[in-house]
């Protein structure tokens, strides 16, 4: 998952920025050059693509990375730099992001050599071992130069302790730490496309399958309308938090054509093994495990659908869920909400993964 951010400020100290440039250049002057940068999805980092394509002759020789984890209604107001270039940062920028205290932030990456490779392909990456939760990041280049792009990877983390417990929140979202774990077809895009940020754009913003082949000569409906076919497409995805899903929102907005004509919704809990253990098994999970959120529904074309989930009786919660598309298709966008248990199944690991443990007589009470 890629980590989108912002550009919040550009420290300019003693230098101002080369034009006619595809990236960040600096002229070079006394002391190191620096950027301060706000995350669009707060979470834990993974790793870091500093890319100087093309910056072969002026690329900055030395970087390292700083982060930190700044409460929204705590951080100063910083003027914005907009497209302003080829100016040092004025006074009161500097006053404004010295409150920030960057210098003494917690170093990702320290500092390191940069590689250059073919003109067109000079990525260095970096990968992070840390499980801390990140919302600002700061880019040092040793002593100056160019970087073409900045690329953070990481998983979205929400902080579930300054939720409002009267209001539902989307369990599944990639901004908040939900991820698919599994899938049966992503040939024109990939399920986690569903569950990613805002509105989708186009199709390729969203989860679209092949066509199945194994669809009959002529197609007929059910009495309901659904159509009588052999197959479906589904996918897996692991919730935020365990919780107990209330709404479901299934948007087939711009597949017009090619929109599935049907869907179910299912949920289960399961532990971090049993999690493991059915990627292992491509998802060949015991019928009686997954309990049914919505029933086979009809969908429409490039329409936004709104139901709610049987769980508003039953109660239950779940750790993950199954979204099945009859016969194929695709979905822009799938959001699930609800509330977080009271229950919390969610421990760190090492790895770069989430896991599940269970209380002891939880597992007696679902």
């Amino acid at each position: 998952m890629l980590l989108l951010f912002s550009l919040q400020f550009c420290s300019i100290t003693r230098f101002v920025f080369r034009v006619k440039t595809d990236g960040m250049s600096f002229y070079r002057l006394v002391g190191h050059d620096w950027c301060i940068i706000k995350l669009g999805i707060q979470g834990i980092i993974r790793g870091f693509d500093v890319d100087i394509s093309y910056f072969m002759g002026d690329y900055a020789p030395r970087m390292s990375i700083q982060a930190a984890n700044l409460e929204e209604d705590k951080q100063p107001e910083i003027p914005q730099r907009g497209v302003r270039m080829g100016a040092a940062a004025t006074p009161e920028e500097f006053e404004a992001v010295a409150e920030l205290k960057s210098d003494d932030w917690n170093y990702l990456v320290p500092m390191t050599e940069l590689k250059p490779g073919k003109p067109a392909s000079s990525h260095n990456y970096f990968a992070v071992n840390s499980q801390e939760r990140w919302s600002h990041i700061r880019l040092n280049i040793f002593p100056d130069g160019g970087i073409a792009r900045l690329r953070v990877y990481g998983m979205g983390q929400k902080d579930w302790t300054a939720t409002d417990p009267k209001e539902p929140f989307d369990l599944v979202a990639i901004a908040h730490g939900g991820t698919c774990v599994g899938y049966s077809n992503a040939h024109f895009g990939h399920p986690n496309n569903m569950i990613g940020v805002g509105k989708a754009r186009s199709m390729a913003d969203g989860w679209e399958t092949a066509r199945r082949l194994d669809r009959p000569p002529v197609l007929e409906n059910d009495e309901n309308g659904v159509l009588l076919v052999p197959g479906s497409e589904w996918a897996v995805f692991r919730l935020a938090h365990p919780g107990v899903i209330t709404q479901i929102e299934i948007d087939t907005t711009y597949f017009k054509g090619n929109s599935p004509d049907s869907c179910k919704l299912d949920g289960c809990i399961l532990t971090t093994q049993e999690e493991e253990d059915m990627i292992k098994q491509k998802w060949e999970l015991p019928g009686q495990k997954w309990k049914p959120l919505l029933p086979v529904t009809k969908l429409s074309a490039d329409e936004s659908h709104l139901f709610h989930s049987l769980t508003l009786e039953l109660q239950d919660v779940i750790t993950h869920a199954r979204l099945t598309i009859t016969p194929d298709g695709g979905v822009s966008r799938l959001r699930l909400k609800g509330f977080p248990s009271s229950i919390c199944l969610l421990r760190p690991r090492e790895r770069p993964t989430m896991r599940f443990s269970v209380k002891v007589g939880f597992r007696a009470n679902l």
